[in-house]
């Protein structure tokens, strides 16, 4: 017995020391990567790995920091912060050789790094022409029942291109990406949304396609247009007729129902965010919001955010939600408004008194009284630059006032 329990700890042993020998950890230093859309187009985008735990990706001027890193023998699971998806990868001689995922939408995208190379797009030929400016966007512009118009905002430096498209409904936040000769590509890969534009320019038009990661692609037009604005966001989701008020009942992580007729409400203005852990331009706004709250929750002033989360069961959906409070440290409550579906249309169910709901994030502005004086639909972020500062005086003078009432 005595033999057999020796030999028995000496295969545990052995066995150990394999596995910590098969144990692969990535190397410090600058990783290209590619997010295959189909068998002909690949989306690049950078990353750095600062150690074995700590990386960050780059889009134009924006940094994203990762510090939910994983290995399992020769294979890395590295999260992305905030957004319910992750990459699986192989650790090769050369790089990574994976997958990027999203489990509760049931997509995979395969993935691959190359390990030193610094270029997000090569280039061959000089720029044709300069993109800086203000373009006047049609997606789908075939289709009806799917064109929807875009505000295209460049800056161009030799062949690098930066900028984004805004929509009605927010923006595409950090385009990165370069003019080759006339072909215009830009990328951007925040760890929710992998997006991919490319179009054929001339001084004055373009014809492209958008990529939406490898489930996605559609066609999409632009012409030169310096004066070009996108409907006002705040005439786009309205009260319907008979309506001032908000109202709604919706759980909090503790199973508590919350609704604007709670005493933390009454007499104060107060903020309704419709918003979801999974929207990369909510995580903008919430960025914002958590900051401006912290000076401004004194003030008779108070924030509530109604999450509406594609994740299939509450609990997931929860801690997808704590996970997003810890992580910008927001302070007003995120309530759990629906989850399953982040369907617009069974989220203007759920708040029956709006005309839709037409973007994810909206914003409802409720007076001391509770009359619903303004709403703001989507989200111009950090990416549009005047027009994200163009929000933000307007937010702060408009709260101001309402609670100087």
């Amino acid at each position: 017995m005595r033999i057999i329990s020796l030999l028995s700890l000496l295969i545990i042993l052995v066995s150990c020391k394999e596995e910590t020998k098969q144990l692969k950890i990535l190397q410090t230093g600058t990783y290209k990567a590619f997010l295959k859309v189909n068998d002909s187009v690949n989306l690049p985008f950078v990353f750095e790995v600062l150690s074995e735990s700590k990386f960050q990706i780059f889009n134009a001027e924006e940094v994203i920091f990762v510090d939910e890193v994983t290995y399992r023998n020769d294979s890395v699971f590295i999260k992305p912060p905030v957004f319910d998806s992750y990459i699986a990868a192989k650790i090769t001689d050369t790089g990574l050789e994976g997958s990027y995922i999203k489990d509760d939408l049931n997509r995979t995208v395969p993935f691959a790094a190359v390990y030193g190379e610094t270029k997000r797009f090569e280039t061959v030929d000089k720029a044709r022409t300069d993109v800086s400016g203000i373009w006047e966007a049609t997606f789908s512009p075939d289709i009806e029942a799917d064109r929807y118009i875009a505000k295209g905002v460049f800056k161009q430096d030799n062949n690098k291109v930066t900028g984004t498209f805004r929509t009605t409904t927010g923006d595409y936040r950090y385009l990165e990406g370069v003019l080759d000769g006339n072909q215009l590509k830009l990328s951007t890969f925040d760890g929710s949304h992998a997006f991919l534009f490319t179009a054929t320019v001339t001084d004055s038009s373009m014809q492209g396609m958008f990529y939406s990661g490898n489930h996605f692609k559609e066609p999409f037009s632009a012409k030169r247009n310096d004066v070009y604005e996108l409907p006002d966001a705040n005439d786009l989701t309205f009260l319907k007729e008979g309506y001032e008020k908000v109202a709604f009942s919706f759980p909090d992580e503790n199973g508590n129902m919350v609704s604007l007729d709670d005493v933390r409400f009454k007499n104060k203005v107060v903020l309704v965010q419709i918003m979801g852990t999974w929207c990369p331009n909510c995580l903008d706004e919430s960025k914002y919001l958590t900051s401006y709250y912290k000076n401004n929750k004194n003030k008779a002033f108070e924030i509530v955010g109604l999450a509406f989360e594609y994740t299939k069961t509450e609990d997931q959906a929860f801690a997808n939600i704590q996970r997003l409070k810890k992580r910008l440290n927001i302070e007003y409550p995120v309530l759990l408004a629906q989850f399953g579906t982040a369907s617009k249309v069974s989220a203007q169910e759920k708040l029956p008194m709006l005309n839709h709901v037409l973007s994810y994030p909206t914003t409802i502005f409720i007076d001391k009284t509770g009359v619903v004086r303004k709403i703001h639909t989507g989200f111009n972020g950090p990416a549009t630059g005047d027009k994200y500062t163009e929000f933000v005086n307007e937010f702060e003078s408009f709260v101001k006032d309402l609670i100087q009432e």
